[in-house]
Parts: C-alpha cells; sequence; structure tokens
C-alpha cells in the first residue's frame, strides 16, 4: 500500500487575507465612503476648535475662581465648585434677563412661524412681482444690523415717525425706553429682520408639498383656507420644527439688538439678555467665571427646550 504524503499546511495568512483584512481595518477608520469622510475632516475640525474646545473651557473656568492674567504669569486659581452657579443663580439681573428672553421667545417664535409660513405661502403662488416681492423679504436679513437699527430708532424714539402717527395713543415713556414695551419693541424687530430666511425655508419646503394633494383637496370642495390647513401646514411641518428650533437657539442667543436698541439692555434691565449679561459681566467688569457659569446654564436651557420643542412640534413628523 502505497501512502502519498501531501505537504504540510500553512498556517501563515495568504497575501489575500491580509488584503481582506487591511481592507477590513481601512473600513472601519475610514468607513465606506473614505471619501467623504476626508472631505468631513475640515468641518470637523472647525466644530471641535469653535465650539467643542471653547464650550469645555468655559465648563472648566466656571467651576474656578478664574480671573484674566498677563501673558506667561502663573497665578493661582483654584476649584470653587458651584459657588459661581449660585452667584448667577441668586443674581437680580441675570434672573431679569432671562425672563426677558421667555417674553422674547414668546414673541418672536409664535409670530416669525405664522408670518414666514403666510408669506411664503402667498409669494408661492402665482403672482405679479413674484421675485421682487422675494428679493425685499431677504434684504433685511443680510443688511447690517447697524444700518437698520438706525432706521428703527428713527421710527421708534420718543419723536419718531410711529408716535408722529399715533399721537395721542403714543405710549409715554415710549417704546424703546418703557420697561414694558421694550423687550416686545425688540422681539418685533428681530422677527421683522429674520423673516425673510424663514420665508426662504418654508418656499423651499413648499415645492415638496404635491400638488395633487391640492387638486383632490379642491375636488372634495375645500376652500383655499381649508386647503391651506390641511394640505400646506401638514405638509411643511418638518420645516416648521425647523424654524421653532433655528429661531430658537438664536433668539435665546439675542445680544445685538437689546445692545444697540436699546444702550445696552435698558431701561434698567428692561430689554437684557443673558447673552448681554454674559458679555458685562465677563468682558467689561473682569469676571469671566461668572460669565462663563451664565454662558452654561444658557446652554443647557436651549438644549432642554429645543428638546420639549422638536417632541411637541416634530412628533408627526415620521
Amino acid at each position: 500500500m502505497t501512502v502519498t504524503s501531501r505537504p504540510p499546511t500553512s498556517r501563515a495568512p495568504t497575501q489575500r487575507q491580509q488584503s481582506d483584512k487591511g481592507r477590513l481595518l481601512a473600513d472601519r477608520i475610514l468607513g465606506k465612503q473614505p471619501i467623504g469622510a476626508a472631505l468631513a475632516v475640515p468641518y470637523v475640525v472647525f466644530l471641535l476648535a469653535v465650539f467643542a474646545y471653547p464650550l469645555g473651557f468655559a465648563v472648566y473656568i466656571s467651576f474656578h475662581d478664574y480671573f484674566f492674567a498677563a501673558p506667561g504669569a502663573v497665578v493661582d486659581r483654584p476649584f470653587v465648585g458651584f459657588d459661581n452657579y449660585v452667584a448667577v443663580l441668586t443674581d437680580p439681573a441675570v434672573q431679569r434677563a432671562f425672563g426677558n428672553v421667555v417674553i422674547f421667545l414668546v414673541i418672536n417664535v409664535p409670530l416669525t412661524v405664522v408670518l414666514s409660513l403666510g408669506l411664503a405661502n402667498a409669494l408661492n403662488a402665482a403672482i405679479r412681482w413674484r421675485t421682487f416681492f422675494r428679493v425685499s423679504y431677504y434684504v433685511p436679513y443680510v443688511t447690517a444690523s447697524v444700518a437698520v437699527v438706525g432706521v428703527w430708532l428713527f421710527l421708534f424714539n420718543s419723536n419718531g415717525l410711529v408716535n408722529s402717527i399715533l399721537g395721542p395713543l403714543a405710549p409715554d415713556p415710549s417704546w424703546l425706553v418703557n420697561s414694558k414695551l421694550a423687550m416686545p419693541t425688540v422681539a418685533i424687530y428681530v422677527t421683522w429682520k429674520q423673516l425673510g430666511f424663514f420665508i426662504l425655508l418654508y418656499l423651499a419646503a413648499l415645492q415638496n408639498v404635491s400638488k395633487d394633494l391640492y387638486e383632490a383637496a379642491e375636488m372634495d370642495g375645500a376652500n383655499k383656507w381649508q386647503r391651506f390647513l390641511n394640505v400646506t401646514v401638514p405638509g411643511v411641518r418638518p420645516a416648521t420644527t425647523l424654524v421653532v428650533l433655528v429661531a430658537t437657539v438664536t433668539g435665546a442667543n439675542l445680544f445685538t439688538e437689546p445692545y444697540l436698541l436699546t444702550g445696552g439692555g435698558g431701561p434698567d434691565g428692561a430689554s437684557a439678555s443673558p447673552v448681554l449679561i454674559m458679555y458685562q459681566r465677563g468682558i467689561e467688569q473682569g469676571n469671566p467665571d461668572i460669565g462663563s457659569a451664565i454662558g452654561v446654564l444658557l446652554v443647557i436651557g436651549v438644549l432642554l427646550l429645543a428638546l420639549i420643542e422638536r417632541r411637541l412640534v416634530g412628533r408627526d413628523d415620521e
């Protein structure tokens, strides 16, 4: 009986196996679209440098007795726990600033949604001068705030055009120096200035609403108002969620408008915002630890508010 001997089986990986392992490792690190990952790297670096690092550093500052020092100077900045947060939460000016921004959002966000959706729906129809109106609504958004604020100061000061038209019905004190009307006036101004951007968002969303739905509703006897409520509003709900979130985030970061319109949050803090107080405490008064604590609380508040809005407004998006 002849026994045929087999060559010993090599346990070393073949070239193909090594290539497959290298490919799997590359896919695990870079994903299945390495070109897309490479293109996303600059934006990731931008987010880390401009958002993540400053936020992390702000959290660090808020837990220390931090103050500005000369470059290269070695100073002691002891850990103080939640002392800065306690000081912030018990500060009447900070409490009023957070209350002011709530008033601002209650006025600005619903008004932004209603006006931008209504105007976008009107501009989406076949009307004369449609392009002109679209551009006209967008111009205030891209115009420098300083220039537009000058116009509003002319309109709403004590001897301005609005008071001249209202005559004896004009408020006294006037709009921007009235403790009850200062923040609502700022909210209306911001709504008007940013309206063009949100109109464009709704115009883009309206392009995705099928015309067949309007035709079917019309055949069922629905009038224009019923078609708007039952076809347009549900059709642009994802855009409404985006508009609400963006308006909330931008409104919570209110700074330029009260700084310019009311001379830094006047009268007596009636139009001050948390970001404005953060700037005054952290930069002007040299207390970056207090300013950072205000900023961290503002970030937490905005995230919670955005989560609630996402659940309420966007619950039917899917």
